[in-house]
C-alpha cells in the first residue's frame, strides 16, 4: 500500500508536532497529567487528540481502499485533503482565538476523506457481494 504509506508518512511528522507542543506546554505549566485548569494546555492537548482521533480511521479507509485496488488518483485526493485538513484545523483551533472558519474547514476536509474511503470501500465491497 505504497499510496497510504506514503500519505502516513507524511503526516507523522505532524502528529508528533501535536505531541511535542503538549509536552512543552505541560512542562510549562508544571501539569504531569491532565490540563490543570490551564485552558492553553487544554486547547494543545484537544489540537492533538483531535489528530489521533480522526487521522488513523482516515488511513485505515485509505489502506484498505488501496488493498481492493481503488483508484490510485482518488486516493492521492484523499491523502492531500487529508494533509490539508489537519494543517489547516490544527491552526484554526491553535489560534486564541480559534479561527472558526478554518476549524470548520479543516473538519469538512476530514469528513470528505472519511466519507470518501467509505465510499470506496462500501463500492469494492457491494460490486464484489453482487458479483459472486
Amino acid at each position: 500500500m505504497p499510496i497510504t504509506a506514503l500519505y502516513a508518512g507524511l503526516l507523522t511528522p505532524l502528529f508528533i508536532y501535536l505531541a511535542i507542543r503538549v509536552i512543552r506546554e505541560r512542562r510549562s505549566a508544571r501539569v504531569p497529567v491532565g490540563h490543570g485548569d490551564n485552558a492553553q494546555l487544554f486547547r494543545k492537548m484537544r489540537v492533538h487528540a483531535n489528530f489521533a482521533e480522526y487521522v488513523p480511521l482516515a488511513l485505515l479507509l485509505m489502506g484498505l481502499a488501496e488493498s481492493v485496488k481503488s483508484d490510485a488518483s482518488l486516493l492521492h485526493v484523499a491523502g492531500i485533503i487529508l494533509i490539508a485538513g489537519r494543517i489547516v484545523h490544527a491552526i484554526g483551533l491553535s489560534r486564541q482565538p480559534e479561527s472558526i472558519p478554518m476549524r470548520v474547514f479543516g473538519m469538512y476536509a476530514t469528513f470528505a476523506v472519511l466519507a470518501l474511503g467509505a465510499l470506496m470501500c462500501l463500492f469494492y465491497a457491494i460490486s464484489t457481494i453482487v458479483g459472486a
